[in-house]
């Protein structure tokens, strides 16, 4: 989908954010006033190769902008799932560049986007708990740390994934009397058509399941959480402490435990209703950073890829209040 009234100003930012199942398309003039946006397929190389994703990409921007004529903008900022590695990176920048969208662009992880448009200042900690899990922070003066967001190779646990393959081995070993009894042995494999615990976790041996579906199971095991089973809450608070975690390592690498960051909170996972869950969150951020804000976003993240575009042009290093204030009102409407 595209809105937009693109040729009636300049495009001084081009935004996107790009997750592994679509991308939000954005461009801005100076002043924060939105002059288009597009939502389109992923234009991630990781979810669909770099050939396709730079299509895409491609065709995204014609329709944000009306004309395939380039330049659109001054300036691109793409936060990008998948932008791990400086190899990465690198990667993206040459088949990002190639196009010749914008004489100047900025390759940055996805996490990033998400600090950007849930905070009201450029520095702070953003927290992405999606399909997986990762962290991102940036300082008063700039200084930036976050992780590789590899999964398991890199440390990483957590997201729908982590939640989903820890409710199938809770189901399974309360069946096989491993573990306590829990609710989830008969909602686990109810969820996905099957019988027993034990006939879900042969299906996926073989091969009859796509594993990446296991972050469906989000929903089960907080409604199983919530509902008061004692199993599905130990895995929710497993995920609460991972998160913690992040943030903890953030705030204190970049020196922020004594001021008062936002803490962000954005990615599909944070849409459950769960008061324990993110009081648990709170609770163990503010014991590192006791003046932390816990910020759950309600903005579209492109918001944050556009915002810090306006920063890197705004001689204060941040976009004026009032011009951030237009540009997060305008693509309010895009949200949820």
């Amino acid at each position: 989908m595209s809105t937009g009234t693109t040729g009636r100003a300049h495009a001084a930012v081009l935004a996107v954010d790009g997750g592994n199942s679509k991308a939000d398309v954005a461009l801005v003039a100076g002043d924060g006033t939105l002059l288009a946006f597009a939502r389109g397929p992923s234009i991630s190389h990781q979810a669909v190769g770099l050939e396709r994703g730079m299509a895409n990409l491609a065709a995204l921007t014609r329709e944000a902008a009306g004309t395939a004529a380039t330049p659109i903008a001054d300036v691109a900022v793409y936060c990008l799932a998948g932008a791990d590695l400086p190899s990465d990176v690198r990667l993206l920048r040459r088949g990002i560049g190639r196009l010749g969208l914008t004489p100047e662009l900025e390759v940055l992880n996805d996490t990033f986007a998400v600090l950007r448009a849930g905070s009201h200042r450029p520095w702070g900690i953003g927290l992405v708990c999606g399909q997986g899990i990762n962290g991102a922070g940036v300082a008063p003066d700039g200084r930036t740390a976050r992780f590789d967001g590899l999964g398991p190779i890199s440390g990483d646990w957590g997201g729908g994934g982590g939640l989903g393959g820890d409710a199938i081995a809770a189901a399974v070993r309360g069946q096989d009397r491993r573990g306590p009894r829990t609710i989830l042995e008969r909602l686990v494999p109810e969820h996905f058509g099957h019988r027993t615990p034990l006939a879900l976790s042969r299906a996926l041996y073989l091969g009859r399941l796509d594993d990446v579906r296991l972050s469906s199971l989000a929903p089960v095991v907080f409604g199983a959480a919530v509902g008061g089973d004692a199993v599905a809450r130990r895995i929710v608070d497993r995920l609460a402490d991972e998160l913690v975690a992040m943030a903890s390592a953030l705030l204190r690498r970049l020196r922020l435990t004594r001021l008062d960051p936002d803490v962000v909170l954005g990615g599909g996972i944070f849409g459950t209703d769960d008061p324990a869950f993110y009081a648990r969150i709170e609770t163990g951020v503010r014991e590192v950073a006791p003046a932390a804000m816990i910020v759950r976003l309600a903005a579209v993240p492109v918001l944050g890829a556009a915002l810090i575009g306006l920063d890197r042009r705004s001689p204060t290093g941040a976009a004026e209040p009032a011009t951030a204030e237009r540009l997060r009102a305008a693509l309010a409407e895009y949200a949820g």
